[in-house]
């Protein structure tokens, strides 16, 4: 057991015997366990090591477990990786109540990123977590070396932007359709049966009956005109077969987050990081070293 003491938060990271046989192992090196913020007991996967951290934010089909793709090839490249279960995923745990009013979840991750005294840090976000990600950037974006996000709508309240999104799934068809369906590129389901099994293998332990958490509210109102007020340097990547985010969305974003790169993998849907790993690694870790 490690224990780490940052004012009055408690990190407890446990190896998977305490959680019972039926726990994941871990990678070789990795610790897993519960990290005490305010409110929560929010269940992370830390690689350790002395390498610049990176926290990755998981879409809202998924948990931690999704970036399995992704721990090697970072951490093979020096970098600390950090993945938790959002409020309401995997195995975190809220405390409180259904009553208690839940924390932002972009301060969970400055929280997050208190309790394990990192002072700078690299964001990941896909999908959901890109929302995240977009609103942790907007209040502490100093905190930021990069900012990656990945296949993500972004939260943007604008309503222009809202009703072409209206347009693109339209509603209750466009949720009524399968996971993997909305969320997997038809090249992907097509050639990798295996792949698309394990994906929602991951999605349907991604949310534990009976642990629901009530929504989590953003600290900003996400804006086009909100997004060109920040100055990380950001990375934006999606999918050329993505539903949610087409390429010509993805560049809506490119157009107002100054000196933003694009990045779009050709055949992915929805998940790039996980369709097609290797391009998606190579991509945010060309983005890394150049910052």
């Amino acid at each position: 057991m490690t224990i780490l003491m940052r004012a009055t938060v408690v990190v407890t990271l446990l190896g998977p015997a305490a959680f019972g046989q039926d726990a994941p192992q871990p990678a070789s090196g990795n610790m897993q366990g519960h990290v005490q913020l305010p409110g929560v007991r929010l269940w992370c996967v830390d690689t350790g090591g002395s390498g610049e951290a990176v926290i990755a934010l998981h879409a809202a089909t998924g948990s931690s477990q999704v970036w399995e793709h992704q721990i090697p090839a970072l951490t093979r490249a020096g970098y600390r990786f950090i993945a938790c279960d959002r409020r309401g995923y995997g195995r975190t745990v809220v405390e409180g109540g259904a009553s208690a009013a839940p924390a932002a979840a972009a301060d969970d991750v400055e929280q997050l990123a208190q309790a394990l005294g990192l002072s700078k840090l690299h964001l990941i976000g896909t999908a959901a977590g890109g929302i995240v990600a977009l609103d942790y950037a907007l209040s502490f974006q100093s905190r930021l070396r990069t900012l990656v996000v990945a296949n993500s709508i972004g939260g943007v309240q604008d309503p222009d932007y809202l009703e072409m999104g209206r347009r693109l799934r339209p509603s209750p068809q466009f949720e009524a359709l399968p996971a993997e369906f909305r969320e997997l590129g038809p090249s992907y389901r097509a050639e990798n049966p295996d792949g698309v099994a394990r994906w929602l293998a991951l999605e349907h332990v991604s949310r534990v009956p009976g642990t629901a958490a009530p929504p989590q509210p953003m600290k900003n109102r996400i804006t086009f005109a909100a997004l060109e007020s920040l100055a990380v340097p950001t990375l934006l990547i999606t999918g050329d077969a993505d539903l949610y985010t087409p390429p010509p969305v993805l560049r809506l974003f490119a157009a107002r987050i100054k000196g933003s790169a694009m990045t779009l993998l050709p055949e992915a849907g929805h998940s790039a990081y996980w369709e097609q790993p290797e391009r998606f690694n190579a991509a945010v870790l060309a983005f890394l070293r150049l910052h």
